[in-house]
């Protein structure tokens, strides 16, 4: 029988049901550890969580303001960049003007120029005309008084009538000349 109180002993004592007093022990052991660290440790965990939070929501908001900032200093680059490209762009088209008149400038500079070379040679070419129709027509009436005066038989040394001969052959020279052409 006493093998039966004792299955009957165990039968009662389920090994997944603790016994009463354990478990009054263990739940208010539980309840104090819990109070322990609901007192003393919970609330440093929240500091900690509320600096952390904080501490990202800042650098959230440095982060947006130093977007702003960038986009601010991208938005002031873009705009002196376009003015720069503008102004580089007046300063090529008034480049290219001052270069197109320099060349115009130049160019009747040059014109001028051989208009003045011109007028010179053809003046130099009038003068040396002048210059050697006058030495010729001065030889000719020599030749011609020289040759009158041995045709003649007689001299011709006279020079206001010796001008006058060759002045008269001349002439008529000249107007066979004119005749001619």
């Amino acid at each position: 029988m006493s093998h039966l109180v004792q299955l009957a002993q165990e039968e009662i004592q389920n090994p997944l049901l603790p016994p009463i007093p354990e478990l009054v022990i263990g739940l208010i052991a539980f309840a104090i550890v819990f109070a322990v660290l609901a007192k003393k440790l919970l609330p440093n965990i929240n500091k900690v969580l509320e600096e952390r939070r904080e501490a990202i929501e800042g650098g959230m908001e440095k982060a947006d303001a130093a977007k702003a900032e960038a986009e601010s200093v991208l938005e002031q680059y873009k705009a002196q960049l376009a003015e720069a490209r503008h102004e580089a762009a007046r300063l090529r088209q008034e480049a290219q003007e001052q270069g197109t008149a320099i060349i115009a400038e130049m160019r009747a500079e040059g014109q001028r120029q051989r208009e003045d070379i011109i007028a010179a040679g053809h003046a130099q070419i009038a003068a040396d005309r002048k210059s050697a129709a006058t030495a010729l027509r001065q030889d000719v009436g020599k030749l011609a008084t020289d040759l009158a005066g041995k045709l003649v038989g007689e001299s011709l040394e006279d020079h206001a009538r010796q001008s006058r001969t060759i002045d008269r052959f001349l002439d008529e020279l000249e107007e066979k000349a004119e005749a001619a052409r």
